[in-house]
């Protein structure tokens, strides 16, 4: 070899690695069913919730209060995958046993791949609920997963038992509790193990808790024993204003001294979950917190290991859920339905020192409301690289930068129940089985300003909308009030506009809303 062809691939060389060193680290902490009321620096958290670690991440960086991420577990995650809503993300489905899944990698691309090719080592660690091929060696540089589709017998095992693969190979079945197997696992990576050193990395990091069966920790036990429940205004039936499904909802019952207690679900219970009839609300609440906070220990031992390698002042770190959890709102115990109280996810960006500068990035609140979408948008613009196709959401860094910045676009999330992509060109007829997941029919939910949206895709539903400054817990349904007529119509036009623009193939098919 001769010399003039060394010194070219020794600059090469040099170079790639300055460009490397150039781009910050991501770290993605994604949760599961958390919702807002588990963080102790949001507004709606109970008084005697306590999440230290969390809320220094808050102080360090940008708290979003209205972050729609999902609707439930597997379409949040493939929005977080493509930057896609999820009547656009072709060829994913549900297959066989659930919650098997799968799609075709042609048709349905993951853009960590494209981080790869740019440069990136990327890592996923723990649950993986998006289709039973993971993608390691064409998304993943590093893979240890709980492949729930592929093993739907070990599907329940969220806390303990878990068969864990590890880079594509055969799975190990992995004792110990799983929010810290995760984070040691996680430890590792960011102290350099199973990576290469000179590239940046990206970590997406997926914790079960705090999913069904909500199992804590041994050693949190013992914790939040003076938890308590505020009165939830409509836990029992008589809603007026909902849709029918919700005025119909039956998940509680009066016991002594009309404590909340928990009725038997109608039909079988959802796998990973946990049903105990009788159980009073405020004992299922304060298991779930406790819950949270394996995880909120395990944000401080990160941040402690960016520290402590040097990779703190490098590092985005990134902090939400696929969605919340309703705990008795509006008669729920559950996801999927189109309310705060079900969906709102703690969301935080943390931006290291050297990517503050211009930015007021440091303790901040962000009242605008964004989506899932909105995240992988945002890691391109964060990063400086270019995306590789166009995605749904839109870059937050002008919220980032200030946030009270003048933000013109809503968050949209749309709800299709287990189908996508083209899949849902049709929306199903009143009575077909693919019209509802969990509780709630297909809806499509657009958030601007202080107003939430909610369109429910069956004819002559009623139409929701909210004013989540006044009323946060969204008794008072604004549709059906005649003096918000025109403003009801302005939010009706901008869904249709954002299921347009989104390439919705059911946007010319809604059916008729409620006329009273």
């Amino acid at each position: 070899m001769n010399r003039s062809l060394i010194l070219i691939m020794f600059i090469v060389a040099v170079n790639s690695h300055l460009r490397a060193a150039d781009h910050p680290n991501i770290l993605f902490i994604y949760t599961d069913d958390q919702s807002t009321r588990t963080v102790s620096a949001y507004p709606d958290a109970y008084h005697w919730v306590d999440t230290p670690n969390i809320d220094a991440l808050a102080s360090e960086g940008v708290l979003f209060k209205h972050a729609y991420i999902g609707a439930w577990c597997m379409p949040s995650r493939a929005t977080i995958l493509t930057g896609l809503q999820q009547h656009a993300i072709e060829s994913m489905r549900m297959e066989g046993p659930y919650p098997g899944s799968k799609y075709d990698p042609d048709k349905c691309k993951f853009w960590p791949a494209d981080f790869r090719k740019q440069g990136y080592h990327t890592a996923q660690i723990g649950k993986w609920h998006t289709g039973i091929d993971t993608g390691f060696g064409r998304d993943w540089d590093y893979q240890v997963v709980w492949n729930r589709p592929r093993y739907p017998l070990n599907a329940p095992n969220y806390f303990y038992d878990q068969l864990i693969e590890t880079n594509g190979q055969p799975p190990v079945m992995t004792e110990g509790y799983t929010t810290d197997n995760y984070t040691a696992l996680a430890l590792d990576y960011i102290k350099g193990k199973h990576r290469d050193e000179s590239k940046p990395w990206y970590l997406w990091l997926c914790y079960g808790a705090v999913h069904g069966p909500f199992t804590p920790a041994d050693r949190h036990l013992d914790e939040y024993q003076n938890a308590d429940t505020p009165d939830i205004a409509d836990i029992f039936p008589g809603r007026p204003g909902k849709p029918e499904y919700i005025q119909e909802m039956e998940m509680w019952a009066r016991g002594k001294n009309d404590e909340p207690i928990e009725k038997k679900r109608p039909g079988p219970t959802p796998v990973g979950m946990l049903d105990l009839p009788g159980r009073t609300l405020r004992d299922w609440v304060q298991q779930y917190h406790q819950g949270v906070l394996a995880i909120d220990e395990s944000v401080g031992l990160l941040m402690n290991a960016l520290l402590e390698t040097g990779q703190l002042d490098n590092t985005i770190v990134v902090y939400t859920s696929d969605q919340g959890f309703a705990w008795g709102q509006h008669g729920l115990k559950g996801k999927v339905a189109p309310y705060q109280a079900a969906l709102a996810a703690p969301t935080i960006f943390r931006l290291p020192d050297n990517m503050a500068k211009g930015y007021r990035s440091r303790g901040t609140v962000v009242e605008s409301p964004i989506s899932g979408s909105d995240i992988p948008v945002t890691f391109y613009s964060l990063v400086g690289l270019k995306a590789p196709w166009k995605m749904h959401g839109h870059d937050l860094t002008p919220l980032l930068r200030d946030p009270i910045a003048d933000w013109k676009h809503p968050a949209l999330l749309v709800h299709t129940a287990k189908l996508y992509g083209s899949a849902t060109d049709t929306i199903p007829a009143k009575g077909d089985p693919n019209l509802f997941h969990g509780p709630a029919p297909w809806y499509v939910l657009l958030s601007e300003g202080c107003y939430k949206y909610t369109r429910n895709l069956i004819e002559g539903e009623v139409e929701e909308l909210y004013d989540q400054v006044a009323d946060l817990a969204e008794i008072r349904n604004l549709a059906l009030e005649p003096e918000y007529k025109s403003l009801l119509k302005h939010y009706r036009q901008m869904a249709i506009k954002e299921l347009k623009r989104t390439e919705a193939g059911f946007v010319n098919e809604l059916p008729a809303v409620a006329t009273k």
